[in-house]
């Protein structure tokens, strides 16, 4: 086992473990039961019939050993793995390999597996059987405990961690609803079995602490006045999404964890400042909106002028002119239809 000894922590480096067929050693331990149980049978025939040998006595007492301990025990070292799983095995506290790949094998019978995170499962379904326990359904939640607490199996799939929505302030000080999810999966059983005490709880923990140190550094959204060179939590969130990979994957790599992939899958302002942002974003709006209004409408002024000047349909004078701008604009800006007023008689 490469175990690198230092004053301040033990790094445990994955080892592959040692075993064998597990088909060729049932049917092996089968024969050598049933071996035992004639061997024991004609044993005791020879000794009831009076010739039987000092043999005869030490074969009854090695068929009943095999029978009874021996070949029970040979069973529990009978592993069956399916893709992409995992055991951790420790002999007697000491470390000594992982059994990777699908199949059907054997190793050491008195080898345990460790798995901590199944510790914890079954710890969440006894607190089911006992609030289950109340609902009539006591029998099935105890077999949820029991299958729990047995299955010490490390998955080596990609899992997702969906943690619950968080209340952060962001970098102008505004308290925003985020929630982010992580697509990740255990690369070094070694590492997520002895580094931590729990690496499904310790990544949940790096994940709120990583969101929260990233959320600090970017605004929700930029304000229309921004040359569109600050970033934020809304307009760039490839960004955001990259760095919170980046810095769970710091923390989780004592685990032997991968991050494939982070993503913000919530985002929003706290219900308190919910109301003042919308009239914030609304107000926002409509000052564009009518910036782009009185834009198009001097240009439209400007051209009716240039068009009745070319073509000579009517002089008018400076102070007329500006009436005539004032009267376009109130038309062209106005928030309601204009209603014309028709003049009969002379302008003058």
């Amino acid at each position: 086992m490469d175990q690198k000894n230092d004053a301040k922590e033990i790094v445990y480096e994955e080892l592959q473990a040692h075993h064998s067929s597990g088909m060729m050693m049932l049917i092996l331990n089968l024969l050598l039961m049933v071996g035992s149980v004639v061997w024991f049978v004609f044993s005791v025939i020879a000794l009831g019939e009076g010739h039987g040998t000092a043999m005869d006595i030490v074969a009854v007492i090695v068929s009943c050993l095999y029978f009874s301990i021996i070949g029970p025990i040979l069973f529990g070292g009978l592993k069956i793995l399916k893709p992409n799983e995992a055991l951790v095995l420790t002999l007697f506290g000491k470390y000594v390999g992982t059994l990777k790949g699908a199949g059907f094998f054997f190793v050491n019978p008195f080898v345990s597996a460790v798995n901590p995170a199944a510790s914890a499962a079954s710890a969440a379904a006894a607190a089911a059987v006992a609030e289950a326990a109340t609902s009539g359904t006591k029998n099935s939640a105890q077999n949820v405990a029991m299958l729990a607490a047995r299955n010490k199996k490390i998955s080596l799939k990609a899992m997702t961690l969906n943690n619950e929505k968080q209340k952060i302030n962001d970098a102008l000080g505004n308290p925003i609803i985020i929630g982010i999810v992580v697509i990740w999966k255990v690369v070094n059983t070694a590492k997520a079995v002895f580094n931590v005490d729990n690496y499904t709880e310790y990544l949940s923990i790096q994940c709120d602490s990583s969101l929260r140190n990233i959320v600090r550094l970017y605004p929700y959204d930029i304000s229309s006045g921004d040359d569109g060179n600050e970033k934020s939590l809304r307009g760039s969130s490839q960004e955001v999404a990259d760095m919170l990979k980046d810095e769970i994957q710091k923390k989780a790599e004592i685990a032997g964890l991968e991050i494939i992939e982070a993503r913000i899958t919530h985002l929003s302002y706290a219900p308190e400042i919910a109301a003042a942002m919308l009239q914030r974003q609304q107000a926002s709006a409509i000052i564009d909106a009518r910036a782009m209004i009185v834009d198009g409408a001097v240009g439209m002024v400007q051209m009716a002028l240039e068009k009745l000047s070319e073509n000579d349909v009517v002089n008018l004078d400076e102070e007329r002119k500006a009436a005539m701008v004032s009267n376009l604009l109130v038309v062209l800006c106005g928030n309601k239809d204009a209603q014309p007023i028709v003049n009969s008689g002379s302008i003058y």
